[in-house]
């Protein structure tokens, strides 16, 4: 039989295999009281916009305890998602198949192969449910939140897929990361295009990302001044934060970019149909913006 520091190491390694860059064990228990408090004033300020699901579920949000019964531990992974090259117009993220289902999978052969050496109840999640999943990547020791307000991840940069095993046995845990590398840098505060991000927080109403993604109707006037060349999120802070110049290419086969994708250039964007856009998103992340909503933000970069 094996004990929990055993199973530990072999979880670790077993997730390492499944293609995860790393893998951090965490106590399941309520969030901390400073936490708390900064979500919930983060929200009656209003800086989730038209996010209402971020409202619903704070239980489960501020104690996961409550999404698997009898749940004891957090098993947390991040996925690198760097891209090889860039494709003008649409954030690193989401160039190759929905990240969701890249990651999750992986989870789900991750908790059959803990069931191989010890039975236990789980559920998976990424990016999908009311878990405060950079609060636990911290917890689990993989890294610290930047003021970009991003998992960075020491030696590798912040372009990572963050996914979780709730699981309802004990493991061996990992010490929380303490403090945080990004110092007296404010990079990501300036190039934020839109002032989103500043030293008070992130207002998630004036970023890029919300606006053309998760904000239906207009967009703001003269917003295409500040999307540069993107119309499907944006990558600014990230790409200004200083541990980037960690971050080597993924090689993830569901994460890369179809030929089609890549061979788009701005006249193909301009007269993009609804053909196309099933065609080229039929699995990706950018479904989740719609055909309609994707041509109102390249008429906004066209304007501009």
């Amino acid at each position: 039989m094996m004990d929990k520091k055993e199973i530990s190491t072999y979880i670790k390694a077993e997730a390492e295999c499944l293609g995860f860059d790393i893998c951090g064990i965490a106590q399941a228990m309520p969030v901390n009281s400073e936490t708390i408090r900064y979500c919930n004033d983060w929200l009656k300020e209003g800086n989730n916009g038209s996010m209402g699901y971020l409202e619903r579920n704070c239980d489960k949000r501020y104690d996961p305890t409550l999404l698997v019964d009898g749940c004891r531990s957090i098993i947390v992974v991040a996925m690198n998602y760097t891209p090889a090259g860039q494709i003008n117009g649409i954030s690193d993220y989401a160039q190759g198949h929905d990240y969701h289902k890249a990651v999750k999978e992986r989870l789900f052969r991750l908790l059959k192969s803990i069931n191989d050496i010890m039975p236990c109840n789980g559920r998976a999640f990424c990016d999908s449910a009311p878990v405060l999943e950079r609060y636990w990547a911290v917890q689990a020791g993989l890294g610290w939140i930047g003021k970009n307000r991003q998992l960075i991840i020491p030696g590798r940069g912040p372009q990572f897929f963050i996914g979780e095993l709730l699981v309802d046995i004990e493991l061996d845990y990992d010490r929380p990361f303490e403090g945080e590398r990004c110092g007296e840098c404010r990079r990501c505060l300036e190039q934020c295009p839109t002032a989103a991000l500043s030293s008070h927080g992130f207002d998630a109403r004036k970023c890029l990302s919300y606006l053309t993604i998760e904000h239906r109707g207009e967009l703001p006037e003269n917003i295409g001044k500040k999307m540069k060349n993107s119309f499907y999120g944006c990558d600014c802070c990230q790409k200004a934060c200083p541990h980037s110049r960690f971050a080597v290419p993924n090689s993830i086969a569901e994460l890369q970019p179809s030929p089609e994708l890549m061979r788009m250039n701005d006249d193909d964007w301009k007269n993009l149909t609804e053909e196309q856009y099933k065609r080229l998103f039929a699995h990706s992340a950018v479904e989740r913006c719609g055909y309609e909503q994707l041509r109102r933000n390249i008429k906004a970069l066209e304007s501009k």
